[in-house]
């Protein structure tokens, strides 16, 4: 199965999960949304799997950045436009594991899914 980690290589968390597979000898690919983008099927099949509300990170200094009017009234599609257009608003890291993903970095998390794989 291939792993694939999705965020950029200045984020704390990203930086915490990429050690974290380091350690466990876990292969994987890493794609910078910064250099490589994302694109909208990515996204609406993420979406499709954990939910928008999942992957927006509201708490990112991207979204905090935001317009008030780009805040308000806030649902999916404006979401998804949002994301695709500040790809740093996505909660990371995202990991796909062949047809599963996780969200965001928790060892213990981490750890049952590569059991599993």
């Amino acid at each position: 199965m291939t792993i694939t980690m999705y965020g950029i290589t200045n984020c704390d968390t990203v930086k915490k999960a990429r050690v974290w597979l380091a350690n466990h000898n876990i292969a994987y690919r890493f794609h910078d949304y910064r250099v490589e983008g994302l694109d909208a099927d990515r996204l609406n099949g993420w979406s499709g799997k954990v939910g928008w509300e999942i992957l927006l990170n509201k708490a990112s200094t991207t979204f905090r950045e935001l317009s008030e009017e780009d805040r308000l009234g806030l649902g999916e599609k404006k979401a998804k436009a949002l994301m695709l257009a500040k790809p740093t608003m996505i909660k990371r890291p995202v990991l796909e594991l062949g047809e599963r993903i996780l969200v965001g970095f928790k060892p213990d998390v981490y750890q049952q899914a590569v059991r599993g794989k």
